[in-house]
Formats: structure tokens, C-alpha cells, sequence
């Protein structure tokens, strides 16, 4: 019971993380119609960013804020340098391109930060643990890694619910060329979201990296199950990608830890060994392909 409840915790923190990267390239599907394989990049420039900063400050709250404003406003950068020039192009064309994007920073990294992992020491705020039950412990910092992705959640979903920029950005995911016809000017409407979309990736950047190690490539597994999340959310819904972040979190953590006892204690020797971490890797594909038997648009779908 112990291990079940910190590994429901660890999930429901990954699904917050998955949540903020997912939340933004969801939207950039559903108005833009535009496949952005770069946005996990923006992740790993938001903890890149948030470690220079805080380095430079001396505080991780400012780091924090620095770095998620200037990932936001490279974001912008490169929508107005490369990504705009795709827009009417096809999927293959934007696939090629923003992977080549995805080369061409690593490298980057590398060059500005070197090829060795960073560390972002986590603030002395949130740098204790609590008592859960008796005998179980839990860093105060994962808890607020929650908190940040849910308030994120709630922000965005009143914004987009109970705004008029958000009332256009729904209608965008809807029906765009409909909403460039009644005279709004939709490729302010596509940066607006491309910057916000951004500014979130190098957000949860920031927040992931006194857990992880900060290195090149880091957002790319991140960016594989920000896509899943998209899929079994729906394309376009910021309510669909909470859900589904949140399931693919808890499926993802629960799995990997509960199939592998599973295996151990069915199977013997070098088998379970294999077995186990291979059925628990394949969790969150299967659940994608079962909520798409039932439901081939994704869960929360936007209307069209």
C-alpha cells in the first residue's frame, strides 16, 4: 500500500508536467493545424534557462519566471523565423522540418552548455518532506509540482472558457478559416497561441529539472507522451489533455512499477526481467489504442 501510494503521487506529478507541455502543443494542433515534433525542445531551453538564471540570480523563484518568459519569447522567435513559413505546407514538410529544428538545437545545447548534465538545486521552501502515513515521507517539492500544474489548468481553463481571446481560440480549433473570414486576424490568434503554448513547455522545464538531470534530447520522451496525451485527450481540447495527462501519468508510474512485481512473482530467472519493463512500456499504447476503438477522435473532442 505504501509503494501504491507513492507511486499514484509520482504519476499524478508526471501527469502535471505531461499536462503543461501537452496543453500548448494541443492547442497549436487544433487551431494551427500544425505538427510541431519541436515543442519538446522547448522544454528542455525552459530548464536549461531556468539553471542559468537561477545561476545568475541566485534564486530559483526568479529563474523560475525569467526562464518561462524568454522560452516563451524564443518560441515566438521561431514561429516568426521558420515555423511560419510551413503553415500551408504539408505534414511531411512540417515533420522534416521541425525535427531538423530538434537536431539543430540539441547541438545548440550542447555548444552554449556542454554535453554534461546540469542540476537545478530545488529551493529551500520546498526543499523538506512531510509525513503521508506512518513511515512514508514525501518531498514537499513534487507536492508543488502538483499545485503549479493544477492552478496552470485552472488559469487556462478560465481564460479559454470565459475570454474572448479564448472564445477565439476555441472557435479557431473549430473552424478556422471560418474565424479568418469574419475579419479576425488569425495569424496573430496563431501566435498568441504558439507563444503561450511555449511559454508552458519551458514552465514545466523549469519545474522538472531539480528532478531530472538537465542534458540535451531530455525533452524528447516527454514530447512521445505529450502526443499520447493529445490522442486519447483530443485534438484542440485543453479539458481532454488534463484528463488524459493525468491517466497517462497514473498508467505510465502504476504500470511500470506494478507489472514488474507482477512479472517477478509469475515468472522466474532472466524472463521476468525482460517481460516485466517490456508489458509495462507498452501500458500506455494500449490504453491509447483502446480509448481510440471506442472513441477515434480522443475523449474530449472539439466540436467541428
Amino acid at each position: 500500500m505504501t509503494l501504491l501510494i507513492v507511486q499514484a503521487l509520482n504519476g499524478a506529478q508526471l501527469g502535471m508536467l505531461l499536462f503543461l507541455i501537452a496543453a500548448g502543443l494541443t492547442l497549436v494542433f487544433g487551431v494551427m493545424n500544425f505538427v510541431n515534433l519541436a515543442h519538446g525542445v522547448q522544454y528542455m531551453i525552459g530548464a536549461y534557462l531556468g539553471v542559468s538564471f537561477a545561476l545568475l540570480t541566485g534564486s530559483f523563484w526568479a529563474g523560475l519566471v525569467l526562464a518561462s518568459l524568454t522560452a516563451g519569447a524564443f518560441g515566438l522567435l521561431l514561429e516568426w523565423l521558420i515555423f511560419r513559413h510551413l503553415y500551408k505546407r504539408g505534414e511531411l514538410d512540417q515533420v522534416l522540418a521541425t525535427f531538423g529544428v530538434i537536431l539543430s538545437l540539441n547541438e545548440g545545447t550542447r555548444l552554449i552548455w556542454g554535453s554534461n548534465p546540469l542540476e537545478l538545486p530545488m529551493p529551500d521552501l520546498l526543499s523538506g518532506s512531510f509525513q503521508l502515513v506512518e513511515g512514508l515521507r514525501y518531498p514537499v517539492y513534487r507536492v508543488a509540482v502538483m499545485a503549479a500544474g493544477l492552478l496552470v489548468a485552472l488559469a487556462l481553463a478560465l481564460v479559454v472558457n470565459r475570454t474572448r481571446i479564448g472564445m477565439l481560440i476555441r472557435a479557431g480549433a473549430s473552424n478556422g478559416p471560418m474565424v479568418s473570414a469574419l475579419g479576425v486576424d488569425i495569424m496573430r490568434l496563431f501566435r498568441v497561441v504558439f507563444g503561450v503554448g511555449a511559454m508552458m513547455a519551458g514552465f514545466a522545464g523549469v519545474l522538472a529539472a531539480p528532478l531530472v538531470s538537465v542534458e540535451p534530447g531530455m525533452g524528447e520522451n516527454l514530447l512521445i507522451l505529450a502526443f499520447v496525451v493529445i490522442v486519447i485527450g483530443g485534438v484542440g481540447s485543453i479539458r481532454g489533455a488534463f484528463v488524459a495527462a493525468v491517466i497517462v501519468g497514473l498508467v505510465d508510474t502504476l504500470g511500470r512499477s506494478l507489472i514488474t512485481d507482477a512479472a517477478q512473482a509469475a515468472l522466474s530467472g532472466p524472463a521476468s526481467a525482460r517481460v516485466g519493463p517490456a508489458v509495462a512500456s507498452m501500458l500506455i499504447y494500449l490504453v491509447m489504442a483502446a480509448v481510440l476503438a471506442v472513441k477515434p477522435a480522443g475523449l474530449f473532442a472539439a466540436r467541428t
